[in-house]
């Protein structure tokens, strides 16, 4: 369920006027997605995305999102693109909520992960960290190294009801990661968020990337650890060493990838883990049982944690 806020049909009629794309002739919500309402409108002109930006998205942070999507488009990524109303603004005000219109993306998210999928997603990181460059606006990474302790602290009571002992093991692994992260790994626009279900294909070929709202100034090696962690483990926990080679021989062919980042990939692999394995466990202990919005299961990403701790070089990864 991810339509949070109802709108009425004369209210989205009014605010589609302003964009100049013809009338609006239906519109329906989009049930994926967990962060705003989503809703696919048809209007005159085709169809369009429109999304309400819901309590959990910073409001000062869209500026960043509308013009780093902008930015992208110009230069051949394909993502949703922001559409600007007469008088020449992105974002507006829908039901209470800030709210923009977007271009349509066609394609689906792939349900059943092949390799081919990931050879894709590869280049089309490798594209996006390139393009995203020399794009002039940072934003930090709320969610980054510096802000897991806070996070682990917020659940760490409710932590041993998950499994026992995961308190202790989460703040060990806490402690190593503090203590080891690199400083001095290649930064710059990443998704940070590029899972399955934000990835969309046509024939098994990528069609474009959507919900940046995750997307800061990073390392470029924890974006594809992030990636590596959501498409390269198996249902039943297993990792797929293809899969990891083909998305990191990919995204090879478009960005160097230094021996530096090659050597740091367990580590940072480790930290990607260890990210969603928090959220996940904030919101299994936050979310109320009657929620509609069923929280993830964080013991997968627990398992992943343990795969990486295993491992010593990124040889395991399909790397040289």
């Amino acid at each position: 369920m991810a339509v949070y806020t109802e709108v009425s049909d004369t209210e989205l009629s009014t605010f589609v006027e302003r964009f100049n794309i013809g009338s609006l002739l239906s519109y329906k919500g989009i049930a994926e997605g967990v962060e705003n309402s989503n809703y696919i409108i048809q209007t005159e002109q085709g169809p369009f995305i429109l999304t309400l930006y819901e309590k959990r998205v910073n409001e000062d942070d869209l500026p960043f999102f509308l013009d780093l999507l902008d930015y992208l488009s110009e230069r051949n990524i394909t993502c949703p693109t922001p559409l600007k109303d007469e008088a020449g603004h992105a974002l507006g005000v829908l039901a209470g909520r800030p709210a923009a219109i977007f271009t349509f993306l066609a394609g689906m998210w792939p349900r059943k992960i092949k390799p081919v999928h990931c050879a894709q997603l590869g280049q089309a990181l490798g594209e996006l960290h390139v393009a995203g460059t020399d794009f002039p606006q940072k934003r930090k990474n709320d969610l980054g190294i510096g802000d897991w302790r806070a996070l682990f602290n917020k659940c760490r009571d409710h932590a041993d009801d998950v499994m026992p002992g995961l308190g202790d093991k989460l703040s060990a692994e806490l402690d190593y990661l503090e203590a080891c992260w690199p400083t001095n790994l290649p930064k710059g626009i990443i998704h940070a968020d590029a899972f399955p279900d934000n990835v969309f294909f046509r024939d098994e070929k990528c069609s474009g990337l959507i919900d940046f709202y995750f997307a800061c100034y990073d390392i470029f090696a924890y974006d594809l650890a992030i990636c590596m962690n959501a498409w390269c483990f198996e249902k039943d926990g297993d990792f797929n060493v293809t899969k990891a080679r083909l998305l990191l021989s990919n995204y090879r062919k478009v960005r160097d990838f230094s021996r530096e980042e090659v050597d740091a990939l367990p580590l940072i692999a480790r930290g990607a883990a260890l990210r969603f394995l928090l959220t996940r466990l904030y919101d299994w202990v936050n979310t109320p049982k009657e929620a509609l919005v069923k929280p993830k299961d964080p013991l997968e990403y627990y398992k992943i944690l343990k795969f990486h701790q295993s491992i010593r070089t990124a040889g395991a990864y399909g790397l040289e």
